[in-house]
């Protein structure tokens, strides 16, 4: 709640919200009976008349947002499941504060209070029971979006890592001071409760900073203690610990730590030193008693080791990784946005001093934000992957910044010296900063925190050079408003007037009056010198001494401008940011990405926002939007199907424009490969149940099949009764089946419309000319389905064992039986298939410990073997599960692609596992029996 707003009705908001279903998204009976429950508690406790008009906007925007499920992949290999058991037999103390304060005192939507509940289980879900005994060992991997919310994330896990009895928890928080200790205030206000400038614990004799958690009404104290602190310096020292003397396992105890070399070293020899014994083995001091629970914020950033194969690994990697082997017992989970250099992590990288690597062995988790989230579609749009989805369009917010070459060239070096004015495009923006401002508080925002970022270069003197200028221009600006004899002060006024007519009072008709309410331009003019006399500006780097202090300006709001450039393109939050200014262009998704400060939540002012950058940037960032979504959709397509993270075969498609995913020693482990259907056999293995799916695939095989019989009578295979067309067209295969057919959601790699366009595509250049349409029956089905007056026995597809099961959605291992896909090839080509195989299986060992021979040739070689014209589409016609009312069956397809010499590849980067999955092993025998 802006500290504005009356404290009636703030007090009223904090009933309603109390009123309103805590198990559940609230509806508009709920929403309405809340309102009026606490309007009366309103009047009666202070005699207060709320107006019920504006409560129901504050609870709506609370209420009308919503998240979707998290996805992930795990591996289960040696983890004991033990959370269920112990949400009864254990006080979650810490969790249930910071859930109140998030709901009370922060006045986050229920449903995305809701939301960390549930995602922090899961990922503690993951973790290993602290009380758990022997070795274990737990490394797993959230990705969030940039300023999506993950440190208040964190934050509740950690809550319910130090409920659940991890003793020692560390946070490390990105690589500068300023993060370290922006991480550290959170978690005072969060988790620990006071302040650790003052205080180390929170029973501490004499000591009375009580913030966050610990400030609220009739809250008990919570034993636990922080041996760093949020000033700059407050990092990690092991002097200070040995001399605080606070014994690890009594209490849970928090560290906020810089990822440096020094200060982790500092780390573990001060805890090996107190708590381990000696490894016989090794000579080294082990921590056998006290497991261990580290976060990693921005875990892609430092963490990740950039060293060749085959030297040692870079020295952040190798510390985190030797604190990590120094405990018998540790769990290690990394956030980040950007997660391209961690899943190009060798899963079977290790070393002998320094134990495994940072591979997200046991999970990856992939968080969706919240709908209230300006993340990247919103703010630079989206093509929709399939004709079900909408295509989302980018809210008008961007303008451009193209006349900037006089000013700070796209080259320069350090000593240069911008000389001269400050061009046009950035006083519009500094203008839309003072309007922005003056239009928060005619809405009643006016304690709050403004800030505009400005990143136009790398070089820390050149930053100091542009703020001053920017300096000189406010000053110029209030000059100009405090002038009562000249034009200037009506001149300023006209041309202010003039950007709110055509920028902003345009762009806020693209909003709805609840998000962005209606403002005449006379409410907003009285704001403005309030609102220019209260900005600073401010150079936020390591060599100016500008700080962004907005903890102690809480109360009354910093209105600040801030120009940096590394400082604040990696976790530092710009509070109540509106305004940016960008023309840094980086060469790799992750770091453009982390600059993006502009993401994050703008309840009430996401209307007065401007993104002020190029037409290239904008480019850039669209193309990134666009392989970010994708990589989120193969890890929740990958997430339905079960696998583990070391089967998760990763692909991030590289970039038109010249930029690479992340720095190329981050990536000495992916592989450049071009993709797309060439050669490829696309199959069906999750099949949608509702929405009239089934019934409409269905008709779709029918009337293709009416179309097929139109051509040609079928020849029916004696052995199986299937159904069997040759020499069909390729317009009436993309046509017919995949224009019209209906794939789920979750199949990312599986999508029918780029199939038919990919078919189109080749067909122009004279390939796939020549399809074998087969429609599988098999002779002993117990039911039959008639299609074009032939009967035919549905196949039998179980459901997968390592599949998630969720109703509504049936998913199989593999809806191909191995030896329907070379039915077509002719004598000459199975052989070589077959010959091929045989020899690259040579000195292949088999499960049972016999050598591999095999009698059918593997999928690929038979894709291999095709002619260009000669693709197969395999139709599946699928007996009904059990979890299906209906009895209509459901249709699969198997389609077998030649290679291509004019396919239209798109590259990628793939990881370790995407390299090494291929089907050269077993054939699926349960296809083969269900058959």
């Amino acid at each position: 709640m802006d500290p504005a707003v009356d404290q009636d009705l703030a007090r009223a908001l904090k009933a309603a919200i109390q009123l309103l279903p805590e198990d559940r998204q609230a509806t508009p009976e709920d929403v309405s009976k809340a309102i009026t429950g606490a309007v009366m508690i309103a009047k009666l406790q202070s005699g207060a008349e709320v107006d019920a008009a504006e409560l129901r906007k504050l609870v709506e925007g609370r209420t009308n947002v919503f998240q979707e499920m998290s996805a992930a992949l795990s591996d289960d290999s040696g983890h004991i499941p033990w959370l269920p058991d112990a949400k009864n037999d254990r006080r979650w103390a810490f969790w249930e504060r910071y859930e109140r304060y998030l709901s009370w005192v922060r006045n986050m939507p229920a449903q995305v209070v809701r939301g960390i509940d549930r995602t922090t289980d899961e990922v503690l879900g993951e973790l290993e029971d602290p009380n758990r005994p022997g070795q274990w060992r737990r490394r797993g991997l959230v990705i969030g979006q940039v300023q999506s919310g993950k440190t208040g994330q964190f934050i509740g896990l950690a809550a319910k890592a130090a409920d659940a009895g991890y003793k020692l928890i560390v946070v490390f928080a990105g690589i500068h001071n300023d993060l370290r200790a922006q991480t550290q205030l959170r978690i005072d206000e969060g988790l620990l409760g006071f302040d650790t400038q003052f205080q180390l614990r929170s029973d501490q004799e004499g000591a009375n900073y009580y913030i966050g958690v610990g400030n609220m009404a009739g809250e008990n104290r919570l034993a636990i203690a922080s041996l760093t602190n949020s000033a700059e310096d407050g990092d990690f020292n092991g002097k200070t610990a040995s001399k605080a003397n606070l014994p690890i396992g009594h209490f849970p105890i928090i560290l906020v730590v810089k990822k440096h070399p020094k200060m982790i070293n500092h780390l573990r020899s001060w805890v090996t030193d107190k708590h381990g014994v000696e490894d016989p083995k090794t000579g080294r001091r082990i921590v056998r008693d006290i497991p261990l629970f580290v976060i990693d914020d921005e875990a892609d950033n430092a963490s990740v080791n950039t060293a060749d194969i085959d030297a040692d690994p870079t020295k952040i990697n190798s510390c985190l990784r030797e604190l990590l082997a120094s405990f018998d017992r540790s769990a290690y989970v990394g956030y980040t946005a950007t997660p391209y250099a961690n899943i190009y992590i060798d899963p079977d990288a290790n070393h002998d001093s320094f134990g495994n690597d940072l591979f997200p062995e046991s999970f990856i988790r992939s968080l969706r934000a919240p709908s209230n989230y300006l993340g990247p579609e919103r703010v630079f749009g989206l093509t929709a992957y399939s004709e079900e989805e909408a295509d989302i369009e980018p809210l008008p917010l961007v303008r451009y910044a193209e006349d900037t070459g006089e000013w700070v060239p796209e080259k320069h070096k350090s000593g240069y010296v911008p000389t001269a004015d400050l061009p046009d495009s950035l006083v519009a923006a500094i203008h839309s900063f003072v309007l922005s401002c003056a239009a928060r508080r005619a809405r009643g925002q006016i304690s709050v925190h403004n800030s505009m970022l400005v990143h136009v270069t790398r070089f820390t003197s050149v930053q100091g050079h542009v703020r001053d200028q920017i300096e000189d221009y406010m000053r110029l600006l209030q000059h100009s408003l405090r002038d009562r004899y000249g034009t200037a002060s009506r001149d300023l006024m006209e041309e202010l007037r003039e950007l709110w007519d055509k920028d902003f009072a345009d762009t806020t008709r693209f909003f709805t009056a609840e998000d962005a309410p209606r403002l005449a331009w006379d409410a907003v003019a009285v704001e403005i010198m309030p609102s220019l006399l209260k900005i600073q500006v401010k150079a936020i780097n390591g060599v100016a001494k500008d700080a962004l202090d907005y903890y102690t300006s809480r109360d009354k709001g910093l209105y600040v401008i801030a120009v940096g450039g590394q400082k604040l393109s990696r976790g530092l939050t710009l509070e109540g940011l509106s305004i940016s200014y960008y023309l840094r262009f980086a060469k790799t998704y992750d770091t453009l990405l982390q600059m993006g400060r502009w993401f994050g939540y703008r309840p009430g002012y996401e209307d007065l926002c401007r993104l002020y950058t190029t037409p290239q940037l904008e480019a850039a960032y669209r193309e990134i939007t666009l392989a970010t979504d994708e990589l989120r959709r193969d890890i929740e397509e990958m997430s339905v199907l079960g696998y583990t993270p070391r089967q998760f075969g990763l692909k991030v498609r590289t970039s038109s424009l010249g930029l690479s995913i992340t720095a190329a020693n981050k990536m000495r482990q992916g592989t450049r490969v071009r993709l797309s259907y060439s050669g490829e056999l696309a199959e069906t293995t999750i099949f949608p149940l509702t929405g009239g799916i089934p019934d409409k695939n269905f008709k779709t095989l029918q009337a293709f099949a009416e179309t097929l019989l139109a051509r040609s009578e079928p020849s029916v295979d004696e052995a199986t009764g299937s159904l069997v067309w040759s020499d069909v067209p390729p317009e009436t295969v993309a046509a017919g089946f995949f224009d019209t057919y209906k794939s789920a959601p979750e199949a990312n790699r599986i999508r029918p419309e780029l199939i038919a366009e990919y078919i189109r595509h080749c067909a122009r250049h004279g390939e796939l000319g020549r399809w074998t349409i087969r429609v599988v029956s098999r002779r002993d089905a117990a039911t039959v389905t008639e299609i074009v007056g032939h009967k035919l026995g549905p196949v039998v597809r179980a459901a997968s064992n390592t599949a998630k099961t969720a109703p509504g959605r049936h998913t199989i291992k593999r809806v191909l039986s191995p030896k329907d896909e070379a039915l077509d090839l002719d004598t000459r080509q199975f052989d070589t298939a077959l010959a091929k195989t045989k020899e690259l299986a040579l000195g292949e060992i088999k499960r049972n410990g016999k050598p591999r021979d095999p009698a059918l040739p593997s999928s690929s070689q038979i894709r291999m073997q095709r002619r260009p014209d000669q693709p197969l589409l395999l139709l599946y016609v699928i007996q009904a599960p059990e979890n299906f009312e209906a009895d209509t069956p459901l249709i699969g397809f198997a389609a077998s692609f030649p290679l291509s010499r004019v396919d239209n590849a798109k590259e990628y980067v793939v990881n370790v596992p995407w390299w090494n999955q291929d089907d050269e092993g077993e054939p699926d025998e349960a296809n083969e029996d269900a058959k």
